[in-house]
């Protein structure tokens, strides 16, 4: 294996000398040291462990971080027997609203130039 690198996340417990940061959920940025620090801090269910560091909230929903979460949470004693709740957005937004560009797509649109 190379100097720094890692064969996988899960399954050891003597990873994170191999890395200094490792993300688990790389939509929003979620390390393995900040998974383990909530697990220690209680957080021992999955919806639980997701609502403290934010993994599966991202763009994917979750598609590529949440079973190794939820495996990582049963090898420290916890329990990730349900699904997490995905929340999308209450009503539908354009990318722009999100984005706060919504006065600058209007401003164009009045202008008659075309979108960015």
């Amino acid at each position: 294996m190379r100097r720094g690198a890692t064969a996988a996340v899960a399954g050891t417990r003597g990873i994170v000398e191999l890395m200094s940061k490792v993300l688990v959920c790389r939509c929003e940025d979620v390390t393995l040291h900040e998974l383990e620090d909530a697990i220690l801090r209680g957080h021992d269910d999955i919806e639980s462990l997701k609502r403290y560091t934010g993994f599966g909230t991202g763009w994917c929903q979750g598609k590529s971080c949440v079973a190794l979460c939820g495996r990582l949470l049963q090898e420290r004693g916890g329990s990730a027997g349900l699904p997490i709740t995905p929340r999308p957005p209450f009503h539908p937004l354009p990318l722009a609203d999100l984005a706060g560009l919504a006065g600058v797509a209007e401003e164009d649109a009045r202008a008659g130039r075309p979108p960015h």
